[in-house]
């Protein structure tokens, strides 16, 4: 037996799951078993000093946020108050069901789960405070860190999470999650991404989504780090009227690979959906887009548009798109595109014949291409400002 079978048997006997190779279709471009790294224990739980230490490293993307905190797979209470209609029971959900080898991302979170959250929003609660689920990790070679959480938002409510993962270790460690969310009638939730792990990480995130009638979804999503990452959305469109709205950004560098799988499910008439990403490969980096809409035949009325849209700077990266539409209903609007493409020649000379030199010129088109997905956000300008800071801290040392 060779090393490389050696360290493969080893990765799944410390996850307790089976690992899919190119041969499972939904792991064709991101094969689990020769790209995950190997993983020996659980991440202790830091001391309280060490926390507090670890998560004030790394500044808050909204300062009127109330904070959750974890810190290496550990829920850590730090004290800060909730806003009204807020309610948090630090309890590890039930894990979700796995269906085969489609589901590996989630039995391995369900495999190696350490801590998680349930929480409620009240009915008709206006929540105007951004709850944060804040992700710090030290990032010990050979860890694993998992959370898993639960979000019910109760008819007509209106809330806004945001999910962070942050880390700067070059040692490979892996981070999972796994959310549900629970959209009541005439809800809206917002539910924003960012994965900035070290350059050495390996995240697995799941997203479970079930929405009701008229209730509405707001996802975005921004990776900004990592060397393996692979983050699922699966979302059940249930109720009539119900709207899904992504959005994402994924930065891909050097020797990273990075892997956005999204399904979306109209299951009943008179849905909508737009999702949108656009990415950015730079080195020998490696960016998937796997996104699939698929209409059952009852849902008729269903307007759903999807595009995947990738600048690939250099000749050693690449960018593989695999929209999918799967349309059993004889009366929708239902439309997805893909493009990978280098910066516009004409463009940049446009910008160089106004005395702009060419790598300024080439930052200023490359930012523009995926500022103008986080500017549609309305997300708040606080906001909106951070994310491009994430942005063009990304680009500097990356472009």
């Amino acid at each position: 037996m060779n090393v490389q079978n050696i360290q493969k048997n080893a990765a799944e006997e410390a996850l307790g799951v089976s690992l899919p190779t190119r041969r499972v279709e939904s792991f064709h471009y991101t094969d689990l078993r020769s790209q995950l790294g190997t993983f020996t224990a659980k991440a202790e739980k830091p001391s309280e000093a060490d926390a507090k230490q670890l998560g004030d490293g790394f500044p808050r993307l909204a300062s009127n946020a109330a904070v959750l905190h974890f810190y290496d797979g550990h829920a850590f209470e730090r004290g800060e108050a909730l806003p009204g209609g807020v309610s948090v029971k630090t309890e590890l959900p039930k894990a979700m069901e796995v269906d085969g080898m489609d589901d590996t991302v989630l039995a391995i979170n369900n495999s190696i789960s350490a801590d998680g959250v349930m929480i409620n929003v009240a009915k008709n609660a206006n929540v105007e405070r951004p709850i944060g689920l804040a992700h710090a990790f030290t990032g010990k070679a050979g860890t694993t860190a998992a959370t898993r959480y639960a979000i019910q938002a109760a008819s007509g409510s209106t809330s806004t999470f945001i999910e962070r993962f942050m880390g700067r270790s070059k040692d490979a460690h892996l981070s999972s999650s796994v959310v549900s969310l629970d959209i009541g009638a005439d809800a809206t939730l917002n539910y924003l991404i960012v994965q900035q792990t070290g350059l050495g990480a390996d995240h697995l995130g799941h997203v479970s989504v079930k929405l009701a009638e008229n209730s509405k979804l707001n996802l975005f999503i921004l990776n900004a780090g990592g060397k393996l990452v692979r983050q699922e959305v699966k979302v059940d469109v249930a109720g009539e009227g119900g709207h899904v709205e992504i959005k994402g950004v994924n930065l891909v560098g050097d020797n990273a690979h990075i892997d956005v799988t999204t399904v979306l499910d109209h299951n009943v008439p008179n849905t909508t959906a737009n999702e949108l990403f656009r990415n950015v490969v730079a080195g020998d980096g490696h960016g998937v887009f796997q996104g699939q809409i698929k209409v059952a035949q009852i849902a008729q009325k269903t307007d759903a548009q999807m595009a995947c849209n990738t600048l690939l700077l250099t000749d050693e990266g690449d960018f593989s798109a695999k929209p999918e539409l799967e349309i059993f209903a004889d009366d929708v609007l239902c439309a997805h595109g893909a493009t990978v493409t280098d910066i516009d020649d004409d463009h940049l000379f446009y910008l160089r014949a106004r005395g702009i030199k060419e790598k300024a010129a080439r930052g200023l088109l490359i930012k523009a291409f995926v500022d103008e997905v986080v500017e549609e956000l309305g997300a708040g300008e606080e906001l909106e400002e951070a994310f491009i800071g994430i942005i063009d801290s990304w680009l500097d040392a990356n472009t």
